[in-house]
């Protein structure tokens, strides 16, 4: 059987050494890359199943040019790794399609759920399949296939980014509370980061709405949860 590859992206050769020995012995497999340049070339050589992505990388490729880069040509899942905690970098690294974001010192333990929890997310549900695609004004999600198109042109989602389509889509019209969605994206360990799912509302209306500051499609009410517009 296959085992999951995992690329880390980090100059810190002790954090490296630390975090490739914990990935080893959980069963996957591991490559390293100790800057941006090294990564894109690793990633274009090799096959990939998830990133772990260091922001601050010497040379002039840091981890938000990587991670820009990659969502160009693939959907494969990024955690992000920062030695600030600034709500900023959270966001930026969102923006450029992290799928998740930790902030250093981290404990292995804690990595280790995240690694866990993002390939989870990219192994996507059924539950919806006896309904092969949702509609509603220029917005056509085929679950089949899992692609998402506007006006029939096809919109680049991150795994994690139709993970909560996909989910508010499976139940169009009804409200989903903050901490349901979170807990069938994320985990029942992300019921509380509500902020999370904030960034990924965000970007979805960035790249789904005409006036992102208006949604039709995706709507939120205030304190309680989101709703995908019936079909």
């Amino acid at each position: 059987m296959k085992r999951t590859r995992i690329l880390i992206v980090d100059d810190e050769p002790r954090l490296v050494r630390l975090v490739k020995v914990n990935l080893l012995a959980s069963g996957y497999e591991v490559g390293v890359a100790y800057n941006g340049g090294k990564a894109i070339e690793e990633l274009e050589a090799s096959s990939y199943d998830l990133i772990i992505l260091d922001i601050m990388l010497p040379g002039s490729i840091n981890g938000f040019d990587v991670c820009a880069k990659i969502r160009e040509v693939s959907n494969i899942p990024i955690i992000m790794l920062t030695g600030r905690a600034r709500e900023q970098d959270r966001i930026q690294g969102f923006n450029a399609g992290a799928d998740d974001y930790l902030t250093k010192p981290f404990s292995v333990e804690e990595l280790l759920c995240r690694v866990r929890a993002v390939l989870k997310r990219t192994c996507y549900l059924e539950e919806y399949s006896t309904c092969p695609a949702y509609g509603c004004g220029d917005l056509t999600i085929n679950f089949a296939q899992k692609r998402v198109f506007i006006r029939d042109q096809e919109v680049k989602l991150t795994a994690t980014e139709y993970q909560v389509l996909y989910h508010l889509a499976g139940h169009a019209g009804k409200i989903i509370t903050h901490e349901d969605l979170l807990t069938r994206v994320w985990g029942a360990e992300y019921r509380n980061e509500l902020q999370y799912l904030r960034n990924y509302i965000r970007n979805l209306r960035k790249k789904l709405e005409d006036d992102p500051g208006n949604p039709k499609y995706i709507m939120g009410t205030h304190g309680v949860g989101y709703c995908l517009a019936a079909k």
